[in-house]
Order: C-alpha cells, then sequence, then structure tokens
C-alpha cells in the first residue's frame, strides 16, 4: 500500500477524520486530507457522493471507491490487512510489533517454533515514524525508519512468523496451563508462552496540526533524529521535565540555539539539569507558562508553532527547523493491568528486579520473564528498557533465547 492515493474528507472538529488519519498513518499509508470547511469543491464532493449529506470522514480510494465513517475494522479490510490468525494454538505469541517483537518473532520462528505476532497499529512501532537511523550497526549511510521495519517484517514473513495487523488485545488470561489472549474482535488464542512488546506511547499535545507533522518536523527521539537538523538556527522541544531538558542540551550540539516551551512556571527536571540550561553557554532559552496551540507547515513540513502565555489570548508565533515533544510516556500495559506485576508508572518488571523487589517471590523469572511463567517483556514496555532502536532489537533477541528454555523446560 506504500503507493497508495487515499483522499480522506473531513474537518478539524470531527472526531472520525482523527481516528482515521491515525489508522492510515499507523499504518504507513499515504493520505491526503481535504478540510472541508476550508475547501468548497471539498464539501461539495462530498455532498455528492453522499446524496446531497454533509458526511465524514469520506475516504476514497485509487480504485475510487470510498468508505463514508468507516471503522478501523472497515478501514483494515480495505487495506487488505490480516486481521484473523489461521490457527487457535501457537508455541509463542508476540503482543507488539516494533524492532523487539519482531526480532523475537525472527529468533522463534527460525528455531522452529509456531509463532504469531499481533500489533495494533504499523508494523514497525516508533521505528517506523523515525525519519531515519544513523546509529544503528550495519548502516554507515544510516537506514529510514520506514524502511528498517519493512525489511524486518520481511525478514520475520520469510521465516514464516504469521502476522496479525489492527487487531487489539484486550485481555490475558490462563487457561490448562495455557496463556489465552483475547482480541477485540472476539477471537481468542492459546499459546505456551506469550512476549509483551507493546512499547510505550509518546504523550502528545493533541492540538491542530501535531498529528499531520509527526516524521516532517515534530519529532519525539532527539538522539534519534537530531542529528537531521545539524547546522539549523532553531528548534523547540516542548516541555519541562527530565527528558525535556536533557534531549534540550543534547540538541544545542545541532541548532544554534534550542527553545524550551514549558506550561509552568518552573523546570521540574533534575537540579543538575537545570544548572546547565542556566548556563551563559548553554544556548537554551526557557519560555514558561506557554500553551502550544497548533502546529502548522507548508509541503508537507512543519513550519510553524502557534502558542500563547497564560495570562495572555495573544497568539505568538515560531518559525523553528523542529519541534520535539517531550511531556511523558505511556506504557502500553492496560490489558494486562491486572496480570503481571509493574512498576509505579506501569512499566513491566522482569527478571532479575522481580527477584531483587520481592525477596519471598516463588517464582524465580528468567532473564526478560515477568511475574507469571511463560510470559516475557521486551522492548520500551519493560522497566529499565533503554527506549532506542538497536537496545529493544537486542532484547527481542535475548527474550526470544529465554522463552526457548522455558519452553523446553515445559
Amino acid at each position: 500500500m506504500a503507493d497508495s492515493k487515499v483522499t480522506v474528507y473531513g474537518a478539524y472538529w470531527c472526531p472520525d477524520c482523527r481516528r482515521s488519519k491515525k489508522f492510515l498513518g499507523e499504518q504507513f499509508v499515504p493520505f491526503n486530507w481535504v478540510d472541508i470547511e476550508q475547501d468548497k469543491e471539498g464539501e461539495q464532493f462530498v455532498l455528492q457522493k453522499n446524496h446531497g449529506k454533509r458526511i465524514i470522514p469520506t475516504i476514497v480510494f485509487t480504485d475510487g471507491s470510498f468508505l463514508v465513517e468507516p471503522s478501523n475494522a472497515e478501514l483494515a479490510k480495505k487495506l487488505g490487512l490480516k486481521t484473523e490468525a489461521k490457527k487457535t494454538y501457537y508455541d509463542l505469541i508476540i503482543i507488539g510489533g516494533g524492532p523487539a517483537g519482531l526480532t523475537a518473532a525472527i529468533y522463534a520462528a527460525r528455531e522452529g517454533a509456531d509463532t504469531l505476532l499481533i500489533e495494533r497499529s504499523g508494523l514497525g512501532g516508533q521505528a517506523g515514524i523515525t525519519v531515519g537511523l544513523d546509529n544503528f550497526p550495519g548502516f554507515p549511510e544510516g537506514i529510514g525508519g520506514q524502511e528498517f521495519s519493512e525489511r524486518v517484517v520481511q525478514q520475520a514473513r520469510r521465516f514464516g512468523v504469521e502476522i496479525l495487523q489492527a487487531v487489539d488485545v484486550e485481555r490475558l488470561e490462563m487457561e490448562e496451563g495455557y496463556h489465552e489472549v483475547y482480541t477485540s474482535d472476539g477471537k481468542h488464542y492459546h499459546s505456551r508462552a506469550v512476549l509483551l512488546a507493546t512499547g510505550a506511547s509518546y504523550r502528545r499535545l493533541e492540538v491542530p496540526g501535531e498529528d499531520d507533522y509527526i516524521g516532517a518536523g515534530i519529532h519525539f527521539c532527539a538522539t534519534c533524529d537530531g542529528p537531521f537538523y545539524k547546522g539549523s538556527k532553531e528548534i523547540v522541544v516542548i516541555g519541562g521535565g527530565n527528558s525535556a531538558v536533557e534531549e534540550g542540551l543534547h540538541l544545542t550540539n545541532f541548532a544554534e540555539k534550542v527553545i524550551l516551551l514549558v506550561r509552568g512556571d518552573k523546570l521540574t527536571a533534575s537540579q543538575i539539569a537545570i544548572d546547565k540550561v542556566n548556563e551563559p553557554t548553554s544556548h537554551i532559552e526557557v519560555r514558561y507558562n506557554t500553551i502550544v496551540d497548533a502546529f502548522e507547515g507548508k509541503d508537507s513540513k512543519l513550519k510553524t508553532i502557534k502558542y500563547h502565555y497564560k495570562d495572555s489570548d495573544k497568539m505568538e508565533e515560531i518559525h523553528p527547523a523542529a519541534a520535539f515533544i517531550f511531556i511523558g510516556q505511556m506504557p502500553n500495559t492496560s490489558f494486562v493491568t491486572d496480570y503481571v506485576e509493574m512498576d509505579r508508572y506501569g512499566f513491566i518488571l522482569s527478571g532479575h528486579d522481580l527477584t531483587h523487589d520481592n525477596q519471598m517471590h516463588e517464582h524465580r523469572a528468567l532473564p526478560f520473564e515477568t511475574s507469571v511463567p511463560g510470559v516475557f517483556v521486551a522492548g520500551d514496555v519493560r522497566y529499565g528498557s533503554t527506549k532506542q532502536v538497536a537496545s529493544a532489537v537486542g532484547e527481542g533477541a535475548a527474550a526470544s533465547i529465554s522463552i526457548r528454555e522455558f519452553l523446553r523446560r515445559n
């Protein structure tokens, strides 16, 4: 679907339009966006397609067919995504199709394990929306995040990994020694082992234009994407905690100046980090009490950030080379909240951390094994992970070796 010419007709205020755009973006399906509030020809087109009714989103595909207010399941079917598994029982079910999950799938399937991978969004995870990977070993010229993801997916399929897309896992249960994986489409699958590789989602501002420029001027990883802006005049960082300040300091290696837009009246980072910001040579400017209102761009690239100060209604504008948003991460663990042990933020504990957090724990976990025997974790969702593609790949490989040992014992 990489060459698909999809057009979404909708409006900025329409929640179903935002959902459909998000779904297409997650599946790496290029699309054109027509706001019928601004485009009268677009509005007439929608009225024509819907017999005089102004129904949005109306989504038109390459073959001329269209869907009106489609669910994610309907979009998945139209795009030809596989959403139902061939079998009911598997040796290993992997939940999450980012670098950790895909790598584990390759290792497990190559050794003969019957493997099913379930991904709710786009295969490749956060790596897939990264402009490029310059620090991944083996690619001296770097590699685009989407190309990297596509290569790993091809490799997993070559070894016979069965992959479901656009499928949400709702919960896990245990039944007669098997793990039961229940999905939102009413299906459930059984496995001897499960790997949780669901990653963590970057918190977003949820303002107009944000979704449109992710990967095209809006980023969530300075280590990954900062080098692409080397020599730029100005970069904006949004946030005031440790991640924002530390990544902001890192970005001064690439831009003449970094502007921190902070919602509160002070930084909440560590004192050491704050002291570095306050040094005269830090090249960081902090603007407190700022609220971002919108992102705007031109030629599919971010050009403008609109914001205002809390005590003023006057809109301000800034025109940076890029914006990096660091307002926190949310581990994607809501479906296993009552199933495995986590830290207070929802990141999943495993192996060594479990043993040392609870000396009386009866289950002595293997590396990457959670508090539930046979359930493993790898990648960004794991407590203590380093949130880098190379380490996620390494964790996926290491977790698969622990899973092999578990399957051998059981």
